[in-house]
């Protein structure tokens, strides 16, 4: 059962309470991420999330880690392109600690400059890390290629000159404006006793925040867009993208169905057929990304760049095929089982059930129940799987991506 609470400055907070377990994870989530970035900003959500751990008013950065690491706890982030969470995962015993730190961490931040400059050269070298990695890098061209130049096509990370424009002021009137009550989440999964929500309000629910959700700005999916990135590596990769659902669609769980048979995991079309029977690809797979408004399908795999055109033409012809054949009753059964089975199994981490309950809130979309997922996974039948099927692998909104020996990607898939 979910407990809700709203602190006194508007903070919203999930509770679910599992009384046989030791352990709690607690996340804070604020609604941003670089889609609200403008170009000389980009980046700036990612800078953020790390100068929280650079240093506060009470505490410096090794003593951040020395206190999480004295209670055997965990304390981490991330930023994705429309939210930013902080997290810890202690004993039960040592909630205070944790609270304390992420309080600490987000309203105390010292951001100073010396330490942004040591930061910033961080950054830069995890971008030249992605850069490095034609499997990520591809992925933000596939970005580029979709939404062009606008927040959600730019990299999370930004870029170096971005990174250079901004300052410690230029990075407190960002979070003045962003990091508000009406767009932060406290998301929690564990054991915990009723004090706990006393704990929440002294440390957080007594803090001022503006109380003004930031614009959420369009990203209009652009069809039909290929890029290139010649790099001298052995493999080429490549990525095919759709057009895909967005956060609230009710389809995803056909869709997790569909592709559960097409492109995820070891016994699926895809792999199966290029990689396992014909061996002309270490790694294949599918997956679809969903945001507020919008979201992508996407096919990747990493080839030598001799068998770039047959295996194009092989993800062609299982395109093709599941268009015009669908999914047979059995394949659908099958496939409802696995996600049903990875479901539960994902379920018996705290941490996971903290994320998929704050992910919810945030976007506010329903809290559903175990049960009522399973449900859902379990009313998804030939005709829901045949909708879907025919939305997602749309050959209008095709884009192509490619980082490697390649030259031109055009006219690469022939789609019916």
């Amino acid at each position: 059962m979910y407990q809700y609470r709203t602190l006194s400055n508007g903070i919203r907070v999930v509770a679910e309470k599992i009384n046989y377990l030791k352990s709690i994870s607690i996340g804070v989530w604020v609604g941003n991420g670089s889609r609200y970035e403008n170009r000389d900003e980009n980046g700036i959500s990612h800078f953020i999330e790390h100068m929280l751990f650079k240093g506060t008013q009470n505490r410096s950065a090794a003593q951040i880690a020395y206190e999480i690491d004295s209670v055997g706890g965990q304390l981490d982030a991330f930023t994705t392109r429309e939210y930013t969470c902080f997290y810890t995962k202690t004993l039960d015993e040592h909630i205070p600690t944790a609270l304390d730190l992420l309080s600490d961490m987000l309203f105390n931040s010292r951001l100073d400059a010396d330490d942004m400059a040591l930061e910033r050269q961080v950054i830069n070298e995890e971008i030249r890390m992605y850069e490095d990695s034609p499997e990520d890098l591809v992925y933000d061209l596939s970005s580029y290629a979709v939404w062009g130049d606008t927040p959600m096509g730019r990299t999370i990370l930004g870029t170096r000159e971005s990174l250079d424009k901004i300052t410690p002021d230029i990075m407190r009137a960002y979070i003045a404006g962003h990091y508000t009550s009406a767009n932060t989440i406290i998301s929690v999964s564990g054991n915990f006793n009723e004090d706990f929500f006393e704990l929440l309000e002294k440390y957080f629910g007594s803090k001022k925040m503006s109380d003004k959700a930031p614009l959420l700005p369009d990203a209009p999916y652009l069809s039909g867009n290929n890029i290139v990135r010649r790099k001298d590596i052995e493999q080429v990769q490549l990525v095919a993208t759709f057009k895909g659902i967005d956060v609230m669609d009710e389809s995803v769980y056909s869709l997790l169905v569909f592709n559960n048979v097409f492109g995820s995991g070891m016994s699926s079309r895809l792999f199966q057929n290029i990689r396992e029977q014909r061996g002309l690809v270490y790694s294949i797979s599918a997956g679809h990304s969903a945001y507020l408004n919008t979201g992508v399908f996407d096919i990747a795999a990493g080839m030598s760049a001799e068998n770039m055109s047959r295996v194009a033409e092989l993800i062609s012809e299982e395109i093709n095929k599941i268009k015009r054949d669908k999914l047979t009753k059995e394949e659908i059964n099958r496939a409802k089982e696995q996600l049903k089975g990875n479901y539960i199994l994902s379920n018996e981490s705290t941490g996971a059930r903290m994320q998929g309950a704050g992910r919810s809130l945030l976007l506010n979309k329903p809290l559903l129940t175990q049960e009522e997922t399973l449900a859902k996974i379990e009313s998804v039948n030939a005709d829901t799987t045949a909708e879907i099927i025919d939305r997602i692998l749309d050959s209008s909104t095709l884009c192509i991506s490619a980082v490697g020996p390649a030259d031109s990607v055009e006219n690469l898939f022939i789609l019916d």
